[in-house]
């Protein structure tokens, strides 16, 4: 057999990956903001910091399930260039706030802004790669999360020294709004829309697609709606997973500036590039993982493992921080697995439910989930300012972590590669 054309690798993932770079920066960079000045210049404390980190995962709910819903049956391609184009201006104003509340408000509304971005895009992959490519493409899609995270800490670190914590926000918000010169010519919803495709590619992956739809009617109620996802158990067994992981991510990705300055005892340019080598980890786990996964299509394995090793280098980290290296190479072990869940765990509902109500879907567990996303960074903050040290705040992390790794093993079997339908109709809890 001749093998399937394969443009689609070098054409939707690149854009995909770019954009949702710019825009977890301009989500993330306020962890080197709070490192770099931001509370003394502001007179906050580390509660509040934390807060207006988190405070972006409230604002991050509204769109999810209209961001799935619009992807699924209209055009995400339209709806993620309205969000480039607002997030973008919300980033620059944040680089002109003087009070808290301004802060405060700002960071909700750019929650606001980017809440469907996310389920947009894996309903785009969705769109263009069938299930036995589909851990990999994810994999590939989320590799912009460390990626972005390594040019976060140079970028912000540098800003920050040369200028001050403001520019961080304004220069990576004008960034934000040249990405629609990328977008729009680049991207495509589906197969039968874009033009460069050929003929070979594009009936390959509508015949892929005709496949998914048919064995998931015999395997799933069809006229599900959204009121049945809602009471769908699994769907929640996914929510709580994606809570206490996302409790874990991002703790860790706030707070590693201020542990490592706190560690290392240097300054923010040298804490930027430290920062970056975990997550050069992380694309290499990210590799790996849904390398396996697709391989195996045990897709609940493959969110088991790395939550379990990202709690066990977390608490490592901690338990040998008088060992400087020592703690530093388990924090780069908490990169490697810290994404390793993801390829696998978005392919998991459009396992269990229709396409039609998939990206919506996608949107709630995304949405929800992402709430861990408000309390790990507050939690931190909280008990750092409570017990005056990191590791109190680290070690909670840690335990949400055990819990994912718990709930990951309740998922129906066929998650991990085995048939058994009568956990995937949905509308029941089970």
């Amino acid at each position: 057999m001749d093998a399937i054309p394969s443009k689609r690798w070098l054409r939707i993932i690149p854009p995909a990956i770019l954009v949702y770079i710019i825009a977890y920066m301009d989500r993330v960079n306020i962890g080197f903001a709070i490192a770099g000045g931001m509370t003394d210049a502001l007179h906050i404390t580390a509660s509040i910091a934390g807060l207006a980190a988190g405070i972006f995962f409230i604002g991050y709910l509204f769109l999810q399930i209209p961001g799935g819903h619009i992807a699924e049956l209209g055009s995400a391609k339209k709806f993620i260039a309205a969000t480039i184009l607002a997030w973008g201006l919300i980033s620059v104003a944040t680089g002109f706030v003087t009070s808290e509340t301004q802060l405060l408000v700002l960071r909700f509304l750019l929650g606001v802004a980017e809440g469907g971005i996310f389920p947009a895009m894996l309903v785009i992959v969705s769109h263009w790669f069938p299930p036995e490519e589909r851990g990999m493409a994810n994999s590939f899609f989320i590799m912009n999360l460390p990626i972005a995270s390594m040019i976060t800490g140079p970028i912000s670190g540098w800003l920050i020294t040369e200028w001050s914590w403001r520019q961080v926000f304004v220069v990576e918000g004008l960034v934000s709004v040249l990405l629609l010169a990328v977008w729009w010519p680049l991207i495509d919803d589906r197969p039968q829309d874009a033009k460069w495709i050929s003929t070979e590619e594009r009936d390959y992956l509508i015949s892929r697609q005709r496949e998914e739809d048919a064995l998931l009617q015999s395997t799933v109620k069809v006229d599900s709606s959204y009121k049945d996802v809602v009471f769908n158990l699994n769907v929640w067994k996914l929510v709580v997973f994606f809570f206490f992981y996302m409790i874990g991510i991002l703790g860790f990705t706030i707070w590693l500036p201020t542990i490592l300055k706190s560690l290392m005892n240097t300054g923010m340019v040298a804490v930027g590039f430290l920062s970056a080598v975990p997550y050069i980890a992380t694309i290499v786990g990210m590799y790996v993982t849904g390398w396996f996964s697709d391989r195996t299509m045990n897709r609940r394995l493959f969110i088991a493992i790395p939550a379990l090793g990202f709690a066990v280098c977390f608490l490592c980290a901690t338990a040998f921080r008088a060992e400087v290296w020592v703690a530093y190479a388990f924090l780069i072990g908490c990169g490697f697995f810290m994404q390793g869940f993801a390829g696998s765990f978005w392919t998991i509902p459009r396992i269990l439910l229709p396409s039609h109500v998939a990206g919506g879907a996608i949107g709630m567990i995304n949405g929800l989930g992402n709430l861990g996303g408000f309390v790990g960074p507050f939690l931190v903050g909280w008990l750092t300012t409570q017990t005056h040290s990191t590791d109190a705040g680290v070690y909670a992390m840690g335990g949400a972590l055990l819990i994912s790794f718990a709930v990951a093993f309740t998922l129906p079997a066929r998650t991990a590669g085995k048939t058994q339908t009568a956990d995937t109709v949905p509308g029941r809890l089970k």
